[in-house]
């Protein structure tokens, strides 16, 4: 199954924001259900059921704080002149901070052979790209300083994507909460 760990986005406010951007950004591309907002620390895609049972003890095995990360800033990969993701950044201790908890899921998932081919950026996709739309600079850094809120940080989930015509559907196979 593919599969995912990921910080989800729960702030409402956070999500309405964000919203209220994907509908007022006058772009061609297809925008990011807000119930499927998230933060992907590693990426495994398809593995075994028997793999997916090793994966969640190893995930449980990780032990972190709660913590908040202020969601501001916009961004596009690879890059504005020829973007496929449209994403929102956070500030940088928010950041640090996830940086800090992919690196802990990252270790604790190499021994079961699965190793990140990226290093973690923190961002939330907002946008997906199909076809070329040209360069897009101007139109970001018009947005640069965009608040959209802060989100707390108190759990990470394992979460399985199944790819569908209508887009992808994801859903919950582990979660492990942030110790208080």
């Amino acid at each position: 199954m593919r599969t995912f760990v990921a910080i989800e986005i729960s702030n409402n406010n956070v999500k309405d924001s964000i919203k209220d951007f994907q509908k007022n950004f006058k772009i061609d591309a297809k925008p990011v259900n807000a119930e499927q907002l998230h933060f992907t620390l590693q990426f495994l895609g398809e593995i075994s059921e028997e793999l997916v049972q090793k994966v969640i003890e190893s995930l449980q095995t990780i032990k972190f704080t709660e913590f908040s990360i202020n969601l501001k800033g916009i961004g596009a990969f690879p890059k504005p002149e020829f973007p496929r993701v449209i994403w929102i950044g956070t500030d940088e201790k928010g950041g640090r901070n996830l940086i800090e908890l992919a690196d802990k899921v990252q270790n604790v998932l190499k021994p079961l052979g699965l190793v990140s081919d990226k290093p973690f950026k923190p961002h939330i996709t907002i946008f997906r790209i199909k076809k070329k739309i040209g360069d897009i600079t101007k139109e970001l850094n018009e947005k640069k300083v965009v608040d959209f809120g802060m989100q707390e940080i108190s759990g990470i989930k394992l979460k399985k994507s199944e790819l569908t015509s209508s887009g992808p559907i994801y859903s919950d196979l582990e979660e492990v909460i942030a110790v208080k």
